[in-house]
Parts: C-alpha cells; sequence; structure tokens
C-alpha cells in the first residue's frame, strides 16, 4: 500500500510516548514535536493510529501544504484543492481552524474562508454544495496556518481520540484519558506489578491501567471520520478489528481504585464496566491519608486536588505534608508518582523525586514527580520538612476542593 504523511497530535509532555506507540504500530519517519509526532505510514498505519494510540488525541492526514499572504490567496490556493475527490456532496462537513503569527490572527475566518471555497466548488462543478454539521460532520477538515505556511488537512479521527466513550459519568474536573494513559506509560507501569489509585474520583487510572494490562485498544467504542472518506477500505479495517480483538487477553494483577466520596466510587465501578474492565478492578471507599489498603508494593498515582480554588495556602501545605508522611511510612517498596497542577505544594510533599516531568492538565501546566520510596534506609528518600497532622484541615480540604479524576 502506499504509504503517505500524518501527523499526531497529542499533549505537552507525551510526544516521546506516542513516538514510541507509533513505533510500536509499523510508522515510519518518526519525528516528535511540540504537542504532535509527524510520521508516514499507510492506510493500515493510519487505522491502527486511530484504533490503538493511547496517547494521541487526533489523527491528521496532510492533504496540501502552501504558502499564503493573504485572505484572497487563500481562497485560490483552497479552490485548487479537488474536494470532491475526498468526500461526497451528499455528506457535511466542519472546518477546524488554527492559526499563529501576525498574517492570519482569527482561526474562526480563517475556517470560515475555508468552508466558504469548498462551499463554492461543489456549487461550481455540481450543482449543489454539501452541508455543514458543526457537532456531528461526517467529514472533518483541519486548517493550520503558522506565519505565511499553510497545511490542510482530513482530520481522520472525528471526535477527538481521548474521549474514549466509558465515562457516562464523572466527578467535577476529571484529567483526560489521554494524559491518564500517558502518565501511566511514563511511569513504566503495563500490568507487572499491584496498581492503586488512592484518590480515583471518576477512576480513570485504574480504568487505563486495566485497559493497558489487558491489551484493549482505546479506541474500540470508537466510530472515526476515516469511515466516512472515498478511499475509505472495510475489508481492511475489519481485519484490523478482528486482529486487535484476538490480542485482548485476562488480567492477573491487583489494580485498585480509592476515593473517600462514595458518590465517586460508584461512578467509577459504573465507568469500569461501561468500559469492560470491572471484573478486574476494585474500587472502594478508603480516606488514603487513614487507612492503606493490603497490597503487595507496586505503582501507586496519586492526582491530589490542586488548591487553586482555595483562598488560604495553609489549607493545602498540611495536606500535601500528609501525602508525604503517609507515602514515606506505609508505602515502603512502592514506586510513586505525584501529578499536580500546584507546583509550589509539591514541595511539601517532603520526599526528594527521584524524576520530574513538566506536562499540562488542561490549560493548567503541571507536574509529574516519581518517588523511590525504599524499604530499610534509604526509606521514602525523605528529606527534613516540616510535617502537621490536622485531620480537620484535611478533611475540610478533600470535600472543599477537589481535581477529581
Amino acid at each position: 500500500m502506499q504509504s503517505f504523511n500524518l501527523v499526531a497530535k497529542t499533549l505537552y509532555g507525551l510526544e516521546e510516548v506516542l513516538a514510541r506507540e507509533l513505533e510500536m504500530i509499523g510508522a515510519q519517519e518518526i519525528k516528535p514535536l511540540n504537542r504532535a509526532v509527524m510520521y508516514r505510514g499507510d492506510l493500515e498505519v493510519m487505522y491502527k493510529s486511530n484504533l490503538l494510540l493511547r496517547t494521541a488525541q487526533k489523527i491528521l492526514r496532510p492533504i496540501r501544504t502552501f504558502e499564503v499572504q493573504n485572505e484572497n490567496q487563500l481562497y485560490k490556493k483552497l479552490q485548487q484543492i479537488n474536494w470532491p475527490g475526498f468526500f461526497h456532496v451528499d455528506q457535511t462537513f466542519a472546518v477546524d481552524g488554527t492559526t499563529q503569527g501576525n498574517i492570519f490572527t482569527h482561526s474562526k475566518f480563517v475556517a470560515l474562508r475555508t468552508k466558504d471555497a469548498i462551499v463554492d466548488q461543489f456549487r461550481d462543478r455540481l450543482g449543489k454544495r454539501p452541508s455543514v454539521d458543526i457537532d456531528h460532520p461526517d467529514i472533518r477538515i483541519n486548517i493550520h496556518i503558522s506565519d505565511m505556511r499553510c497545511t490542510v488537512s482530513m482530520d481522520s479521527s472525528g471526535v477527538q481520540l481521548g474521549r474514549r466513550g466509558y465515562r457516562a459519568m464523572q466527578v467535577e474536573a476529571p484529567i483526560s484519558e489521554t494524559l491518564a494513559a500517558g502518565i501511566i506509560l511514563l511511569s513504566g507501569w503495563k500490568g507487572q506489578k499491584p496498581f492503586l489509585d488512592p484518590m480515583c474520583g471518576s477512576g480513570t487510572f485504574p480504568i487505563e491501567a486495566a485497559m493497558i494490562a489487558a491489551n484493549i485498544p482505546p479506541g474500540r467504542m470508537h466510530e472515526f471520520a476515516f469511515e466516512n472518506w472515498k478511499d475509505y477500505d472495510d475489508k481492511l479495517w475489519k481485519r484490523i478489528q478482528k486482529e486487535v480483538d484476538s490480542y485482548i487477553k485476562p488480567i492477573d494483577v491487583d489494580i485498585r481504585g480509592m476515593d473517600m466520596d462514595a458518590d465517586a466510587v460508584k461512578i467509577a465501578s459504573q465507568n469500569a464496566k461501561y468500559a469492560g474492565v470491572d471484573k478486574w478492578v476494585r474500587f472502594g471507599v478508603n480516606n488514603f491519608l487513614e487507612n492503606t489498603p493490603d497490597m503487595k508494593p507496586g505503582t501507586i498515582i496519586v492526582n491530589p486536588p490542586y488548591g487553586e480554588r482555595l483562598k488560604e495556602k495553609d489549607e493545602i501545605v498540611p495536606f500535601y505534608q500528609e501525602i508525604g508522611t503517609r507515602l514515606k511510612h506505609h508505602y515502603n517498596g512502592w514506586e510513586a508518582w505525584i501529578i499536580s497542577g500546584n507546583v509550589e505544594a509539591l514541595k511539601f510533599i517532603g520526599l526528594r523525586p527521584a524524576k520530574k516531568i513538566k506536562l499540562y492538565n488542561g490549560p493548567l501546566e503541571s507536574r509529574l514527580d516519581k518517588y523511590e520510596l525504599y524499604i530499610g534506609s534509604k526509606k521514602g528518600n525523605a528529606k527534613p520538612g516540616r510535617q502537621r497532622n490536622d485531620h480537620n484541615e484535611r478533611s475540610k480540604f478533600n470535600r472543599n476542593d477537589r481535581n477529581r479524576r
């Protein structure tokens, strides 16, 4: 099959993880960029990219790149693309636009002019025009202009790949599925040892962990935009789906999600059922700062409240201090990872990070810290730090300021 250029969009800090995923599915000429990875592949690689990549947000297929200096040039260049060769007049479409630089500063205007060029071409050639559907289009087109360089792409994904489809219910401010999967892959966890999320919220971390361990494709519940393209190969797509499903395996590893909020635990359990991993993940009501689950050492990933809505700094400090104290004294032999959008608060964990990784949780700059909780003299890799034990303050914090999953 003929190969072509592709671009996988991702989150900041996950580019190298995505590049490794692309290697596993046979992509060629892989080049990590900022929040994206360029590569080459054929239809099979493009289909697998949408179905299998856990850290990708979108898979774009560039169809034309050109220089443009003004609105009229943009329209004329877009008119030179054979749009009826990509989709039918009776299909709906939408255009997503992004801009960088001083020439084109309004992405919505760029998207509108692209829409005009496409519609006018169909009308001139066929006597009728396709309809625009912003919410549920058959075809999505992406246009990106950086200074004078314009790239037009077909969006093969449609709905963002991070929306797995299992999260029918969620608590406030859940972490994205893409970021959760990326953090797990950054930790190196692949199902070889126990996994715990002690503040699980909607259950995203344990669910993504189970899907990784069981080889469940993240795009299993998706319908993709490429299925509406003119060059769609249904026979190839069905073969890939059958092949990938054959790799799904039962898992025998302890995966748990805990939360002190009983409603959150119910939501997490229901989401695990939708994802098809409820038989492998255990959820329970538990206060991390007071009770330690009976588990063998493994990987613990903590996404604590960030405290961005708190007026009193003193409320966040003792909470993060107690997280560090709990890890140091009750999780010897574990490998801990803490993701927080409050980088200042991470200083009060009181443990020396073995690794620090800059990420973004939505628009919020965050950091992922790794802690090796040694047994014996290196226990907790601890450094001196102030410690407070104020149950009333931490309970108030948990109730009032959650950045949940």
